[in-house]
């Protein structure tokens, strides 16, 4: 690991982080990507844990850890993806535990005696009784009724007309469902699918690097769109970092962009839509709300061994594998986040051997739009995303908060007079309870932002937050 790799382990980290992989103390520096050629850390034991689900491709070989968090299922190669759409062969899942997640514990087994008995026996002849009465009673009106009625000879109800309501999840299924594709990926080792939505009429398309990374060197991206024409299309640029991608359609015209909303304003409990293609079931639609903002997850990593931290919003809106990379609106029709990742405890047994897809279960995780229209307008402009970063490793301190390990000479860390051994316990008003946070809290900021760090020992030190470009990859 480089001194500024952006995940690089601090040695002097504190205590361990519960977002990364068990045995992994502290938390990876994060201001600049390591080299190429690091070792792949070991797979932990399996059980309840983070699953990474949505993207059915295949990790690249070289990558260091699997993604834990991933909504996007994908065939396993030799660093563990899920795939629900494997080639020939079989398929294989590896799991990894993290320390930290919730069990659900059995439910006890009823009692057999006592009052419970009684209870049981008074339900059974509560039971009964009703359905004498009821019966009785038919019987006893049946024969002094008018002609039956059967709904079968009713006639059908006039056809519905007009436009869906405004503001209904029906309308914004019909204002987005036209910008939303399904991108069918397949490159030396893996094959698989995701989503994504349009950004230009000419064919600009942004979705998740998850969904498209296997297709970057030399493989293939076919967008098909709502109406089932397909078209090819290659990768512009993607950013591993933020799990963000923009791929471009080729020879076409005339499409529909969506409309772009604002993430810095959500609310928790409002309501929300994605769109996507679960499971290959292209345009599927489902609702529900923002269930959290500000949700420091951890959703995979690249080649050089860069963790991805993303500032997510929460939400309970179903996604699935192949959800990855389609829109979550508002109920305007805004596309407020890209869905990425899932949630899915008890997803499989770990290990070579097999285990099942997880799924949906009520906690799912999207880049806010804010930040994704930043590094998408980056890629299409110049080719490459650029970082916001500040210099400096950074670990889980044990009391709680950021610590601070080695300092990059020059860098914006430097500058503002941070050093070693300090402890970041807020940003602004947001505070940091650990170095995803604090990760998270920064990368979603632009660059040359200011930004006020409070330290544990109640001093505050202003930091003008750089920009680095992310390599190509």
């Amino acid at each position: 690991m480089t001194e500024n790799d952006p995940h690089a382990h601090d040695s002097a980290a504190g205590r361990q982080n519960p977002g990364a992989q068990p045995g992994t103390e502290g938390q990876a520096a994060w201001s600049q990507p390591t080299a190429p050629g690091a070792s792949p850390a070991p797979a932990p034991a399996s059980g309840e844990q983070p699953t990474y689900g949505e993207q059915a491709q295949q990790q690249n070989p070289g990558y260091a850890t699997a993604n834990p968090w991933s909504a996007q299922g994908a065939q396993t190669g030799p660093m563990g993806y899920n795939n629900p759409y494997p080639p020939t062969g079989g398929t294989t899942q590896q799991q990894y535990a993290a320390p930290g997640t919730y069990s659900v514990p059995p439910a006890p087994a009823p009692k057999k005696s006592g009052p419970g008995k009684l209870l049981a026996g008074v339900a059974a002849i509560a039971l009964v009784i009703g359905g004498v009465a009821g019966g009785t009673v038919g019987y006893l009106t049946g024969g002094s009724s008018g002609p039956s009625v059967n709904a079968l000879d009713q006639p059908k109800p006039a056809q519905q007309t007009g436009n869906a309501p405004s503001g209904s999840i029906e309308s914004v299924a019909q204002k987005l469902s036209p910008s939303v594709v399904e991108l069918q990926v397949s490159g030396r080792t893996a094959a698989g699918e995701g989503s994504g939505f349009v950004l230009s009429t000419d064919g600009y398309i942004l979705t998740n690097n998850h969904v498209v990374e296997v297709a970057a060197n030399g493989g293939q991206i076919q967008a098909v769109f709502q109406d089932g024409k397909k078209a090819a299309a290659s990768v512009v640029g993607r950013d591993p970092t933020t799990d963000i991608a923009v791929v471009k359609v080729n020879n076409v015209s005339g499409l529909t962009p969506v409309e772009l909303g604002r993430s810095d304003d959500l609310r928790v409990g409002q309501p929300v839509v994605a769109i996507g293609s679960p499971f290959e079931l292209s345009g599927t639609v489902t609702s529900g709300i923002v269930s959290s903002l500000h949700r420091p997850v951890q959703a995979g990593g690249d080649e050089t061994d860069q963790t991805t931290v993303m500032d997510a919003i929460q939400t309970d809106a179903a996604i699935n594998p192949g959800n990855s990379g389609g829109p979550l609106a508002n109920m305007n029709g805004q596309v407020i986040g890209i869905n990425s990742a899932i949630y899915s405890p008890n997803s499989g047994q770990g290990g070579q051997g097999g285990a099942s897809q997880g799924g949906n279960v009520g906690i799912g995780f999207a880049i806010p739009i804010d930040q994704a229209r930043r590094t998408a307008n980056d890629i299409i402009k110049t080719g490459h995303a650029t970082q916001t970063f500040i210099g400096a490793k950074v670990a889980d301190a044990p009391q709680g908060g950021a610590q601070l390990g080695d300092i990059t000479p020059g860098s914006p860390a430097e500058k503002a007079g941070l050093k070693a051994g300090d402890i970041v316990t807020k940003i602004d008003d947001r505070t940091i309870d650990s170095a995803d946070t604090l990760i998270a809290a920064v990368r979603t900021r632009a660059p040359d932002e200011k930004a006020t760090f409070t330290l544990s020992d109640g001093r505050t030190v202003q930091v003008t937050l750089g920009g680095q470009p992310v390599p190509a990859n």
